[in-house]
């Protein structure tokens, strides 16, 4: 079976409306962080208090990320999903009760810590800060880490609503947290007019630990049903239990790689001066969005169903390989083009979202800049995650720890470099630090991409990496790039506002992908129309 143009690709199975689904939820919730952003970069712009707020915010986030959504999924999908396969709703619910009861127990202890500890980890995690900007960090972090705790649980939800195929209210149940702190900002920004930010951040400091309570309360009358009871359980001796338990340690570094990867590119911004930190938050609000959409959206449907996936040793490849092949060529077929997006016509979409207000034509450069270096690593990663996924599903966990390993070494050696002696030698700006972090952070990315295909094939034999889609896709989209981008800057010369220059160029650029895939009868192109259509 080929992956070029025009070849047969397996029939997208039924539960295909699963990735449909949590595509569906986050996309609502990721259109409600980008609003979010929107506001936040119209009252505050990237200064100081920006600054502060979006260094604050990722402190606490690193017990979410670490202990969430991505970490819990890996760790405790498979076993509650292998349980209810099986019949065993009994056991799964009970297994889901003491994990819940262990992480309320975990969270709230780190919660408690980190507010105590607030200054020395801003010390550690933002060490480039100093003065009002260090001291405004503080006081975020110790009103932020409760609200983080509540997220943890929340992920809870998600792992449960998961596993029984209801993918749309767990993905979408963020945009309510995104509500608050909306609303937030918006009333503090017309009430604190003219100031220099740091009361507005405040009052969205408490808006996000409204938002964490909210976002908990929404999931909870539908997660109740499923497991029985909301009863604490703390049945550790549960061989099943043991199971979840045993694979969170590998998994926290596997899955939280990339998180992981961030904080570090964010403790080296933040020597690299004013409105650094903020900026690269703005970049990474845009570089997730795909990854969010396709990787996450997919590869969240795609780990319960391959948890499932029995019978003997061939046959369970055989199927894996097969699952692995459709979504892989799903997720190269859309993130192709929004990487080469971010590079040729990166302006456009910044200037399109944020820039207003405080937010000015620099920041949008500074945005642009950031943002392409991201582009280096966005296929690694979103295809990344499907194998390490399937991995997962096989029950292994060392593989993705190993690459994780690999990865968090090479961005943190090449970041510092890139940062430190380099930029002292070479004598460039700040933002061209920036870069360098994200750029870096990209090829570290292709070498755990590697790593864990390797790994795969050791499994399952051969890994249906679709080589040729990858190519053509990126011929056709760097075409459609260059010819926007040509777009862009001939409106851009006759002064045209960006309300009017940005959807234009856009659109430029989506309609040459589209048709020249549609030319070519790339297949994915025939099944994205269907569903824009509503078709099944």
């Amino acid at each position: 079976m080929s992956d070029v143009a025009g070849a047969p690709v397996p029939k997208a199975p039924k539960r295909l409306a699963g990735a449909i689904g949590a595509g569906v939820g986050i996309f609502f919730s990721r259109i409600a962080g980008l609003v979010r952003e929107r506001v936040f970069a119209h009252y505050l712009g990237t200064g100081a208090a920006a600054d502060a707020y979006k260094a604050a915010v990722r402190i606490p986030n690193l017990l979410q990320n670490l202990l969430g959504e991505g970490v819990l999924s890996a760790s405790f999908i498979p076993v509650y999903s292998r349980l209810l396969e099986e019949g065993k709703t009994g056991e799964a619910a009970l297994v889901a009760r003491t994990i819940a009861t262990l992480l309320v127990l975990v969270a709230s202890v780190i919660a408690v810590l980190g507010v105590i500890a607030a200054e020395p980890l801003v010390s550690l995690l933002a060490a480039g800060f100093g003065g009002e900007t260090r001291a405004l960090t503080v006081h975020l972090v110790q009103i932020l880490f409760p609200g983080v705790a509540l997220l943890v649980i929340s992920a809870w939800c998600l792992g449960v609503l998961n596993s029984h195929r209801r993918f749309f209210l767990a993905y979408a149940a963020p945009v309510i947290w995104n509500v608050a702190l909306i609303a937030t900002c918006i009333a503090a920004g017309r009430r604190f007019i003219g100031g220099d930010g740091s009361d507005i951040v405040i009052w969205v400091a408490w808006g996000a630990a409204l938002g964490s309570a909210l976002q908990f309360a929404i999931q909870l009358p539908s997660v109740w049903p499923l497991v029985g009871s909301l009863k604490p359980a703390l049945a550790t001796k549960n061989e099943s239990v043991r199971q979840t338990v045993h694979a969170f340690g590998p998994v926290l570094l596997g899955r939280g790689s990339v998180q992981i990867s961030a904080y570090i590119d964010g403790i080296l911004a933040s020597y690299l001066g004013g409105g650094i930190v903020s900026a690269m938050s703005v970049a990474n609000t845009l570089y997730v969005l795909p990854i969010s959409l396709f990787g996450m959206a997919i590869s969240a449907a795609e780990l319960p169903e391959m948890s499932r996936i029995g019978g003997d040793h061939e046959a369970a490849a055989a199927k894996l390989r097969e699952r692995l092949q459709s979504s892989l060529r799903r997720v190269v077929f859309l993130v192709v083009p929004s990487a080469v997006a971010f590079v040729a016509i990166g302006p456009w979409i910044v200037a399109l979202l944020f820039q207003s207000g405080e937010f000015k034509s620099d920041s949008t450069r500074v945005v642009w800049i950031i943002l392409a270096g991201t582009a280096v690593g966005l296929t690694a990663n979103t295809q990344g995650r499907l194998l390490a996924s399937a991995l997962y599903a096989l029950g292994d966990t060392t593989s993705p720890l190993w690459a994780a390993l690999t990865r968090m070494l090479l961005t943190f050696v090449a970041g510092w470099a890139l940062v430190f002696p380099i930029r002292e030698a070479a004598g460039y700006a700040p933002v061209w630090g920036a870069f360098g972090l994200t750029a870096s952070a990209g090829v570290a990315a292709w070498v755990e991409f590697e790593i864990l295909r390797r790994r795969l094939k050791k499994r399952i034999g051969s890994v249906p990496i679709p080589h040729g889609l990858v190519i053509l896709t990126t011929i056709i989209a760097a075409v459609a790039g260059a010819a926007a981008y040509g777009v862009g800057t001939l409106l851009q010369q006759q002064h045209l506002r960006l309300w009017v220059a940005g959807p234009i160029t856009i659109g430029v650029y989506g309609a040459i992908y589209i048709g020249a895939a549609m030319m070519l009868k790339i297949p994915e192109t025939h099944g994205l129309l269907r569903r824009l259509r509503g078709r099944k």
